[in-house]
């Protein structure tokens, strides 16, 4: 895709405007280096496309691709030139909260990627002990209805299988209710008060689960229609 123009926009654009691209950016910015962790934030991209955008931020010096030690694969890592795009993802992300979130629809709300973002969101120095285990269980959708999110050390994985292990935390609740409480559009109070959240568990940390799992960088901030 060419504009044809010497404005330095066009040209960036030449390079990040294509469909995924900025969303394969926000993956690689947020931790993504291989390709199952690039699919899994982005469940919806078809594996041809998704590895000719990689592809494409490697030949224009925004990713760098390293083979994985003694595996089959490749790993990809945010060069300079795209760590300097941080700020505008971010500023693309606020006004995305500020203009954009009343075009949501029923079909937005991607259980894996959010519980990708949750993985994302936990602080583990936060959590009591060594080994922490908070099992998910979705009651609007009959695929990958339960999760849970295994922290051990500084360490969280994601289980879509029990992982046998003794559940600290249970959340009971619609994909919608916890993408909404993460991204501030209401609480945990608020959502167990009218009855889409039921949290059972240890009580030092059912009673302020942000402590150890923060909310969406953009949660604090009010669509247009309130400002």
């Amino acid at each position: 895709m060419e504009y044809g123009q010497f404005c330095p926009i066009a040209k960036a654009t030449e390079i990040i405007g294509e469909k995924w691209t900025v969303l394969i950016i926000r993956e690689a910015l947020m931790g993504s280096t291989r390709y199952s962790e690039f699919q899994r934030g982005l469940s919806l991209i078809s594996p041809t496309m998704l590895s000719k955008r990689l592809d494409s931020l490697v030949t224009h010096g925004l990713l760098m691709k390293k083979k994985i030690p003694a595996q089959k694969g490749y790993e990809y890592f945010p060069t300079t030139s795209c760590k300097e795009l941080l700020p505008i993802i971010r500023s693309l992300g606020g006004w995305g909260m500020r203009w954009a979130r009343s075009n949501l629809t029923k079909t937005d709300y991607d259980v894996e990627l959010l519980m990708l973002y949750l993985r994302r969101s936990v602080v583990p120095e936060n959590l009591p002990g060594n080994e922490n285990v908070i099992r998910f269980k979705f009651a609007d959708i009959e695929d990958l209805s339960e999760w849970w999110l295994v922290i051990t050390g500084d360490e969280v994985d994601i289980c879509v299988k029990d992982p046998g292990k003794e559940v600290d935390v249970y959340f009971t609740t619609t994909v919608k209710t916890m993408a909404d409480i993460w991204m501030g559009d209401t609480t945990y109070r608020k959502a167990m008060a009218g009855g889409t959240l039921k949290i059972v568990g240890n009580r030092a940390l059912t009673r302020n689960i942000t402590a150890w799992m923060n909310l969406s960088l953009f949660a604090n901030l009010p669509p247009a229609r309130e400002i």
